[in-house]
């Protein structure tokens, strides 16, 4: 190694420890070296299948591995290292009417994406694109013009020659044996070869991701599979092409195929996937395979050749049984680790020739600028807690994600596996009340309640069987008393006598005095939304902050780095050591109550003046109820009169009882009082047009484009991201988000749907469903402002199919606020 102090020490020679590379170059760092255990392409790069494909679930991760196509050709010109590019295009076949339905809407959010490569096509066209699959029985495909696939070890030479020419250092066969936290900063990198400082540590390190996880005390919820494909001698079908067959999805199938030279390649996602070594892969395994286990896929096999008549007699030429690595929801793992200041991960990258140019790059703005680009919570390693990394829990999840690549998921539907793993304290009242679950951040949460006990849900891409349940409890909301159980809310605890200093400096809004409430919009330093918080003073030197439960290893991670300090951007408002944040997400649960008869349910358990006078609207106060002593703020995402009723998560069974009494007492006078759950919460917050995260509100937004400019603070000096919140104040946002009414009858607009107008593409879609007391289909949507006038005739696609809308006025619902001001 050149040098004893590097700013960064990438560990790992794969395709994207050596993306990582020459991105932070590109971007600008040196004194980068990337140290391999072994040689380039030494672990899943050098045996990886090496197709690549624009498309992913995640219409952010879909973006970044657009771009990583994109990129290669570039790379090709900038080395002149060939990375022996074939671009044929791909086709994804719809072996039945809902998987064809499925790809019409996934078109549709790829045009959002700006994506127009992908075209829809008939059985014909992919016959002619493909003549030797057997296309009977398929109703149609998806086509991207920029599917394909290269040379493994060619392109990850490109990449660690353009990182050279940049002037990074990489340095082979010496493996790192230790890492150690710098206490003034940085860590000290330990190797075969001697032992050097750096600012900043990436783990890169692919099948040893986990073993590298733990040099630095982090246990990643990533782990190896096995997966093979086979590649057959030459076949006279393929040698007579005149050109390349197009990578071949056979979603049905579970396979994919490509033209390999004069023969075929042909892979499976089997039912009965198989883990490898769950606990570390050996240091001495590098460029070998795991023997082939063809009895386990044979059943995949047979549907793959009979797709494809030509296999019949065909000859093997090799089996290829490899490992990859694979996180339980099949995406990687990037970004710092919390409590690890310049520990960085790129890994649990399964799909490394779609995604690990988007990876590099991401990681790299990141380190460089302080944040990415775009969204990517869906692979931020902060989407997962230590509940994660549990052997039992990691393998039943991983193996759903394997077992499931090509399987349809629809979105009311909820996967078992690591289920149930947390459970509220009330779990099992609910549970006897007829509650059907969800699932957030391991934490089991109701969605909506059935009386049935053989009751079984639909999953589909239109309107559920289950709308008649979330139908009842929208009413009963409306009309008396809505309980929710609240444990899935994230809470934490802000103390010290720096802590209002703090928060004035952490969060957009103003901080509110002793007993009130605010809505607290968090920005990142370049004006975009890190958190639609909900703030509570509870004394000079304790607040609260309430969220989205599973942003909390997100949010502490955000909020630990702004610490007076920790060094960022607000860690200057106050002395050292004057404030402690808290996650108490676990030692404090609560329930919600909203509806007209709210206030009088409360009255009837508790001997504190709760009245609209004494208990206002956007305060909070200590109540005694029945056993409990519950911190509750008067406050609700329904629109209605509402109260939130903390208290510790060992006395929420007590408080529910309590509530459930009186509310029979009600009941018997002929008010509804009602369990609900979150489908019935996401009608009623859609006819008030209340947005909420991962929807309306993500990393990609803006206060001025959300709406959420109304609650900033812009007269504040020095909150995080207050310069550019006022410039976005002074030149308006490009887009708005509105409230449309969609004239479907049997489905509701999705996230990332196109909003038309006429030809142009004005917008998408964020959130949809139907609002039960309104009785129309909404969805909120960013659209460009010169078409967010209430009014405007627009059209959405809904299930791939263009359907008439409207924009229409905010709060459909008691559009004055007149009902939870009473």
């Amino acid at each position: 190694m050149n040098s004893n102090h590097y700013r960064c020490v990438v560990i790992g020679g794969g395709v994207v420890g050596a993306s990582v590379l020459y991105h932070l170059a590109k971007l600008g760092w040196t004194d980068l070296v990337l140290v391999e255990r072994s040689e380039l392409t030494a672990g899943s790069t050098w045996h990886a299948a090496a197709g690549f494909h624009a498309l992913n679930a995640d219409p952010n991760v879909a973006a970044l591995q657009a771009y990583t196509i994109n990129l290669y050709k570039e790379l090709e010109a900038e080395t002149g290292q060939s990375c022996g590019l074939h671009m044929p295009g791909g086709v994804s076949i719809a072996g039945t009417p809902e998987r064809w339905e499925w790809l019409q809407a996934q078109w549709a959010v790829y045009q959002t994406l700006g994506i127009d490569t992908v075209h829809l096509i008939s059985p014909a066209e992919v016959k002619e694109l493909a003549p030797i699959m057997d296309v009977e029985g398929v109703h149609g495909a998806l086509f991207d013009e920029i599917e394909g696939h290269l040379d493994a070890s060619g392109t990850t030479y490109a990449y660690a020659a353009a990182a050279k020419q940049r002037g990074a250092e990489i340095v082979l066969h010496n493996r790192v044996l230790e890492l150690v936290q710098r206490p003034g900063g940085g860590w000290t990198v330990v190797t075969e070869q001697g032992t050097v400082t750096a600012d900043n540590v990436v783990n890169a390190a692919g099948l040893w991701a986990k073993q590298v996880g733990r040099m630095a005390g982090v246990d990643l919820p990533v782990t190896p599979m096995e997966h093979h494909y086979l590649v057959t001698e030459p076949l006279p079908e393929v040698q007579a092409l005149t050109k390349e067959l197009p990578m071949m999805m056979d979603l049905e199938g579970y396979t994919y195929a490509r033209q390999e030279q004069g023969g075929l390649l042909l892979g499976v996602y089997e039912l009965t996937p198989k883990h490898w070594n769950l606990d570390g892969v050996p240091w001495d395994y590098g460029l070998e395979l795991i023997p082939e286990d063809i009895d386990r896929i044979a059943p995949e096999l047979a549907v793959g050749f009979e797709r494809y008549p030509c296999l019949d007699g065909a000859g093997i030429r090799r089996w290829v049984n490899g490992a990859f690595t694979f996180t339980p929801d099949g995406n990687p793992l990037v970004g710092p680790v919390r409590g690890l200041p310049g520990y960085w991960v790129a890994c649990g990258v399964m799909a490394g020739f779609s995604q690990g140019g988007g990876v590099g790059l991401t990681l790299a703005q990141w380190m460089v600028d302080g944040e990415p680009a775009g969204d990517v919570y869906g692979m931020d390693v902060a989407r997962y807690g230590a509940y994660a990394s549990g052997r039992g829990y990691l393998e039943a999840t991983t193996g759903q994600f394997y077992k499931r690549r090509f399987v349809m998921t629809y979105p009311n539907e909820q996967l078992p596996a690591g289920r149930p793993l947390k459970t509220s304290a009330i779990h099992t009242d609910l549970d006897a009340a007829g509650a059907r679950w969800g699932v957030s951040w391991g934490l089991e949460t109701p969605l909506y309640f059935a009386a049935d006990p053989g009751f079984t849900e639909t999953p589909t891409l239109r309107r559920s069987n289950a709308f008649e349940h979330v139908a009842r409890e929208v009413t009963a909301t409306r009309e008396g008393v809505g309980i929710l159980d609240t444990t899935a809310f994230s809470r934490y605890e802000v103390r010290g006598p720096g802590a209002r200093a703090w928060l004035e400096q952490l969060v957009a809004s103003k901080v509110p005095g002793v007993g009130g409430v605010r809505l607290a919009p968090m920005l990142s330093p370049s004006g975009r939304l890190l958190g639609d918080l909900t703030l509570t003073c509870w004394a000079d030197d304790e607040f609260w902050l309430m969220g989205s439960y599973y942003l909390r290893e997100w949010h502490m991670r955000w909020f630990e780095s702004q610490l007076p300090g920790a060094g960022g951007d607000a860690s200057g408002a106050a002395p050292a050591g004057s404030v402690a944040v808290r996650d108490i997400s676990d030692d404090v649960a609560g329930v919600s109550l909203s509806g007209p008869a709210a206030r009088d349910l409360l009255a009837a358990v508790t001997k504190d003046d709760v009245s609209g006078t004494a208990l206002k609207r956007m305060r909070a106060t200590t109540l005694d109820v029945g056993l409990v002593r519950t911190r509750a703020g008067r406050l609700s995402v329904t629109g209605e009169t509402g109260y939130e009723l903390n208290v510790p998560a060992a006395q929420l069974r007590s408080l529910y009882a309590t509530l459930r009494e009186a509310g029979a007492g009600l009941a018997a006078r002929g008010v509804p009082v009602a369990d609900i759950g979150y489908n019935a919460v996401n009608s009623l917050r859609l006819e008030k047009s209340y947005g909420i995260w991962s929807k309306e509100f993500t990393w990609a937004y803006t206060p001025g484009m959300s709406g959420l400019d109304r609650f900033v603070a812009f007269d504040k000096p020095g909150f995080v991201g207050r310069e550019a919140a006022l410039r976005e104040k002074e030149t308006g946002p490009a887009q708005r988000l509105v409230t449309l009414d969609v004239a479907t009858k049997d489905a509701e607009a999705g996230p990332f749907e196109p909003v038309w107008s006429g030809e142009r593409r004005v917008g998408f879609v964020t959130s949809g469903g139907y609002g039960h007391s309104v009785g129309r289909s909404l969805a909120m949507a960013y659209l460009d402002v010169d078409l967010a006038a209430p009014g405007t005739p627009l059209e959405v696609h809904v299930v791939g199919v263009r359907t008439p809308a409207t924009v229409v006025e905010d709060s459909p619902y008691d559009p004055e606020g007149l009902r939870q001001r009473g």
